[in-house]
């Protein structure tokens, strides 16, 4: 394992694994204290959901994005080279082994406690194949100081205040103890001129990193002139230290404690609080490592009592200049402990990521509205910035507007038309008899778009047979959605249809799902003349053509689209142009109230 007096920096982002609200904002809070100008984490894995997390960066409300994969996050930030992972000891080996072979990884920190060893042992030996880092199994991180915290490291705010651990200061702190190292950040603050950096292994018997490990990082580091330790009874990691000490690669002043001396006064085996924590041989007691190293010259502490002296009298024997003190920025409190002082930092009720109003002028995702204006942005040009959140292809944007002058109406006769008339001759206004209209808009009226978008993108991508492809559908016992026509036949053909397929024909870079659904429709055309591909599933199958061949969507991202009804989105858009020319029609016709004929109703009692 190389020993980069680094593993993190100022700059250093992070994924974290498991939506753990209170470690990510303790994270935020540190970031924010440190003056740093931006979160150091850059986002959260959770499988089985992906979206974003609320949370706070001083006083200022923050989304994190969530992942649902480790590759999905990193593909979107390849800069992040840490994984804190706060997942269960049941899912931390899989999650773990993983980022340690993803490429953009270099450090995994395991929080998780029970780690099975053989588990910790292979994902040690992974590491070092790849020649990266492990902090833990059984954790709780560490801090650098003024740069990166681990979850909970250094407790609460209060804590990191008062051991001033917002900015450097020149020791080097390792420890087998996450509580422990708490404390010893404080008794280093009163002693010296504080943290540089501080770690705690873990107290598993198979750490991923070592004592040593990070003792020898801290000697290539010139920032630390103190290295402090603190180790337990159990394992012989104190004997590779001394040896490092003899071999001359350990040169700054050392301060070690082995706890657990008092296992000796018990006649048995004594377990204490981690798996690591219990001497099988002399040699790996607390009273005969701590001789062993004082035999080494290295700086070993009577007893605990004793070591806040000790570190004390090391560090003053270093003569170094004061350090500048730096006072932090007040931290902002949350909802539930400033109510009684009157200081609120209240959530935001709605997240938007398509528009905003709160500028010097609307815009439309980053555009202004000026530039919309002199730039003769088109309707379809607009839809892009607000549906799909990006510029699209001209070709596809005016696709989007041929569709809505297609679909705008078919007549008074069908489902949505229909209920809009009845609704505005009963005289309901505008807006109502339009609703009235659009709630039938469903798998029956107009969700054929999205079910032929859908159908005909999956047997597509499968490159399955057209004839498999019907005879699938037929077994199932499904109508093949954006396939037939109540009027229009193959003698009789749909001049929309037409005109959809001439535009993209002429104007698409590919027609790929196009070309598969006329093949599809041979099949059909030989069972009945009128099972033709009708205006529904031209448009389907065109919008995923424009989807896949204007190559700013990624596979999932058009699964997404197809999935959420993008379509029966563009349908409601167009159809309204003709519910409300119907509505304002009946109204100015002032024609009354219907009432369906009774010849139209079969009454059977």
């Amino acid at each position: 394992m190389n020993n980069p007096p680094h593993l993190f920096t100022r700059s250093t982002e992070a994924f974290f694994y498991n939506l753990k609200p209170l470690p990510l904002q303790q994270m935020l809070d540190y970031d924010f204290i440190c003056r740093k100008a931006k979160p150091s984490l850059a986002g959260i894995i959770h499988p089985g959901r992906k979206g974003f997390h609320k949370a706070f960066f001083g006083s200022k409300e923050i989304i994190l994005p969530i992942y649902s994969t480790l590759q999905d996050a990193t593909t979107k930030h390849p800069v992040a080279d840490v994984l804190i992972n706060f997942a269960s000891f049941r899912s931390a080996y899989s999650s773990s082994k993983e980022a340690l072979e993803s490429p953009t990884i270099n450090t995994v920190v395991i929080v998780a406690e029970g780690l099975p060893e053989r588990q910790a042992k292979e994902l040690i030996a992974l590491a070092r194949q790849k020649n990266k880092w492990i902090i833990g199994p059984a954790t709780v991180g560490g801090i650098i100081a003024g740069q990166f915290r681990i979850g909970h490291a250094g407790g609460l705010m209060e804590n990191i205040l008062k051991a001033k651990l917002y900015r450097p200061g020149s020791v080097g702190l390792v420890s087998k103890s996450g509580g422990m190292m708490n404390e010893l950040f404080n008794i280093i603050a009163r002693t010296t001129d504080g943290i540089n950096e501080g770690i705690a292994i873990g107290g598993d018997a198979y750490p991923g990193s070592t004592l040593l490990d990070h003792l020898r990082r801290y000697e290539a580091n010139p920032d630390i002139k103190l290295l402090v330790a603190l180790s337990e009874l159990g394992g012989k990691d104190e004997y590779e230290i001394i040896k490092a000490k003899r071999e001359g690669k350990l040169t700054k002043p050392l301060v070690i404690l082995v706890s657990g001396t008092s296992a000796s006064i018990f006649p048995w085996e004594v377990q204490f609080g981690h798996a690591g924590a219990k001497a099988g041989k002399e040699e790996e007691s607390a009273e005969a490592k701590n001789k062993a190293l004082r035999e080494a010259g290295i700086i070993v502490p009577d007893s605990f009592e004793e070591l806040e002296k000790t570190i004390k009298k090391t560090f003053l024997s270093l003569n170094l200049p004061a350090k500048e003190e730096i006072n932090p920025p007040g931290m902002p409190l949350d909802y539930n402990e400033a109510v009684a002082q009157g200081l609120v930092r209240k959530q935001t009720q709605f997240t938007t990521t398509i528009s905003s109003d709160i500028g010097e002028e609307p815009t439309y995702g980053t555009i202004p509205m000026s530039e919309i204006i002199e730039q003769n942005y088109s309707v379809g040009e607009v839809i892009a910035l607000l549906w799909f959140k990006k510029k699209l292809p001209t070709y596809f944007t005016k696709f989007l507007e041929l569709s809505i002058l297609l679909c705008a109406d078919h007549g008074p006769a069908v489902s949505g038309a229909h209920n809009a008339i009845v609704a505005a001759r009963a005289g309901k206004d505008v807006i109502s008899a339009l609703c009235s209209g659009l709630l039938t808009i469903g798998p029956r009226f107009g969700g054929a778009i999205d079910d032929a978008a859908r159908y005909f993108h999956e047997a597509g991508d499968k490159k399955q047979d057209p004839t498999n492809f019907v005879e699938e559908m037929k077994k199932k016992g499904l109508l093949i959605p954006g396939i037939g026509h109540r009027i229009k036949s193959k003698r009789n053909p749909d001049k929309r249809v037409e005109l959809l397929k001439q535009f993209s024909q002429k104007n698409f870079p590919k027609t790929t799902y196009l070309n598969y659904a006329l093949e599809v429709e041979k099949i059909t055309l030989q069972k009945a003349e009128n099972l033709i591909l009708n205006v529904d599933g031209c448009i389907g199958v065109l919008f995923v053509d424009a989807l896949v061949s204007s190559g700013k969507f990624a596979n999932e991202e058009i699964k997404e689209i197809l999935e959420i009804g993008y379509m029966n989105g563009l349908f409601a858009l167009a159809r309204s142009i003709g519910l409300i020319g119907h509505i304002l029609d009946q109204k100015r016709l002032n024609e009354p109230l219907y009432r369906q004929p009774m010849e139209d109703i079969l009454y059977q009692l």
